[in-house]
């Protein structure tokens, strides 16, 4: 907002929604949204249920995903999981004290779900993190072997926290979140949160969801957010969302499209080395002619 003419690289939302219509639906209520409060937290956790399909008392509407893992990380207790390099709102929220860290052992910060299993099998851990396609590294494990890793994890008792804000830009990524009751109700341990603003191109209304089954933990999130965490555009989003669902998807399949041309044209730029990626964005090396911070510092000139 402070520079509506900078070209921003690190703008990870998606840039085929939400369509014109929505948009202007939004502007034609634009004077009602205004001059009128929103609901409290228990309507709007019933609109975002509607908004994902699933059970509202397994749901907490966030002001962004990262209101919610604040109330999430600093309420927990016992040593935490964390893979590297990831999301930092996550280890953030938490003492450094208690994290105990698991960094790929490979040039491209990949793993999969059995690295994580066999590397925190003697591990003392009350939580772990899954970001899921990762931050900044893009890695991204199938529904299939997070399942695995949710079984695991409660064998041992430990929250698997699960973070898919960017699971609708994988391949299949449609079909592989697990906002689903029927995977909650059988994972109690299991945390999913979801930033509405990546990959539904919304991030001013600031919308997140955290979901569980485990009803003592969403009961505590919800008081502890604030009543009226949510305004009334976003309010507004989440009541007409529903009409524009298709068009949601189309933009999902067109950006991995998208992603692809991108990817084979990053590849042509001698000076990087790029990072095989799942979701909307690609970690890259400088590898020659310039440094990371002259590079910045060249398409922070060229492109203001």
């Amino acid at each position: 907002m402070a520079f509506p003419n900078l070209l921003d690289f690190c703008y990870l939302v998606n840039p085929y929604f939400p369509p014109r219509k929505l948009k202007d639906e939004l502007k034609a209520n634009f004077e009602i949204l205004l001059g009128e409060y929103p609901s409290g937290i228990r309507i709007n956790s019933l609109l975002i249920s509607k908004y994902f399909h699933i059970n509202s008392d397994y749901s907490v509407v966030g002001n962004g995903a990262t209101e919610l893992i604040k109330s999430l990380m600093e309420n927990q207790k016992g040593n935490i999981g964390v893979i590297y390099p990831t999301f930092e709102e996550y280890p953030n929220r938490c003492s450094r004290n208690g994290l105990i860290t698991y960094i790929p052992d490979n040039a491209d910060f990949s793993y999969t779900a059995d690295n994580l299993m066999s590397y925190y099998t003697d591990k003392d851990i009350q939580l772990l993190l899954l970001v899921n396609p990762d931050n900044p590294s893009g890695n991204f494990i199938s529904r299939e072997d997070v399942l695995r890793l949710i079984e695991w994890s409660g064998q041992r008792s430990v929250r698997l926290v699960v973070d898919e804000s960017f699971v609708d830009f994988a391949e299949d990524g449609l079909n592989s979140s697990l906002l689903l009751d029927d995977i909650l109700e059988q994972y109690p341990h299991l945390v999913v949160m979801k930033s509405i603003s990546k990959s539904y191109g919304v991030p001013g209304l600031r919308l997140g969801i955290l979901a569980s089954s485990d009803k003592r933990l969403v009961d505590n999130i919800k008081k502890d957010v604030s009543i009226w965490n949510v305004n009334s555009f976003a309010e507004f989003y989440m009541q007409i969302f529903g009409k524009y669902e298709a068009d949601y998807k189309k933009s999902c399949k067109r950006f991995i499209q998208e992603r692809e041309y991108f990817y084979r044209a990053l590849q042509k730029i001698e000076y990087l080395r790029v990072i095989p990626s799942q979701a909307n964005y690609f970690l890259c090396e400088v590898i020659s002619f310039y440094t990371s911070s002259e590079l910045a510092q060249i398409l922070l000139e060229k492109m203001f």
